[in-house]
C-alpha cells in the first residue's frame, strides 16, 4: 500500500502541526514539499483552494491540520493517542486546539501578512487589534498553564501539536513578556520535544521567508 502523502511546507506553522503528529506516531510518509513546483501543481489539483497541509491516504484527501492529526490517530496510531479516547478529555483537547488556532495563530498571522502588504495597503488598526488579542491570549494561557506540563491533561496531545508552532512564531511576532513565565516555560518545553525540535530544524533553511525578520534564537 502506498505511503500517506503530506503536502506541506516546512516553514508553515500549520504544516508543522501535522508534522509533529506524524513524528509523534512514527508514521512513515511521503513528504511532498511545496518548495517543489510539481508538488504545488499536485496540490492545486487535489485541493483547488491550495491551502495546506493536506494528507492524501487510501484514496482520501484530508484537509486542515487538526483533521490530519485526528485522521492519523484513527488510521496510523502511534504509541500514544493525541486525542484521548475519553470524550470529556477529548473535548478539552479540542477546545485548547481551537484556542491556539483562533487566538494565537490567527492574530499572529494578521501581523505577519500585513507586513507583506505594500506600504499603502497596510492595516495599522487591524495589526494593533491583533497584538491586543495576542496579549490577552498570553495572559489567559499563563493562568491556564499554572501547575501544568501540557495544555490539556497529563499527556502531550493535539492541543500541544497546535501550541508548539503557533507560540513559536507568535513570540517572534509579538514577544511573550517575562511576566508570562508559565507561557515562556511551556514554549521552552515544546521546543525541547523531539517531534517539534525536528520540525524546527527542517524549517531553518527558510527563515529568510519571515517578513518581520527571524530573530537569532530558537
Amino acid at each position: 500500500m502506498p505511503l500517506p502523502r503530506l503536502y506541506a511546507h516546512p516553514f508553515s506553522s500549520y504544516c508543522q502541526k501535522a508534522l509533529i503528529a506524524l513524528y509523534e506516531h512514527g508514521t512513515p510518509f511521503e513528504y511532498c514539499s511545496l518548495e517543489d513546483p510539481q508538488a504545488r501543481e499536485e496540490l492545486a489539483t487535489l485541493w483547488p483552494l491550495q491551502r495546506f497541509p493536506i494528507l492524501v491516504d487510501r484514496g482520501r484527501v484530508v484537509l486542515e491540520a487538526s483533521c490530519v492529526v485526528e485522521y492519523l490517530d484513527l488510521h496510523h496510531p502511534g504509541p500514544r493517542r493525541l486525542i484521548p479516547a475519553d470524550p470529556k478529555a477529548a473535548l478539552e483537547v479540542r477546545m485548547l486546539d481551537r484556542f491556539f488556532d483562533n487566538y494565537v495563530a490567527t492574530p499572529q498571522q494578521k501581523v505577519v501578512f500585513d507586513a507583506r502588504r505594500p506600504e499603502d495597503s497596510r492595516d495599522a488598526y487591524g495589526v494593533a487589534e491583533a497584538r491586543t488579542m495576542l496579549e490577552a491570549a498570553y495572559a489567559w494561557l499563563d493562568r491556564h498553564m499554572a501547575g501544568r506540563e501540557w495544555a490539556a491533561g497529563d499527556d502531550f496531545s493535539l492541543a500541544d501539536c497546535a501550541a508548539a508552532p503557533f507560540l513559536f512564531y507568535a513570540d517572534w511576532t509579538h514577544p511573550i513578556a517575562p511576566a508570562f513565565s508559565q507561557v515562556r516555560g511551556y514554549r521552552a518545553r515544546l521546543l525541547a520535544r523531539p517531534s517539534f525540535a525536528r520540525a524546527v530544524d527542517e524549517a531553518r533553511p527558510y527563515r529568510s521567508y519571515f517578513p518581520l525578520g527571524a530573530p537569532d534564537r530558537d
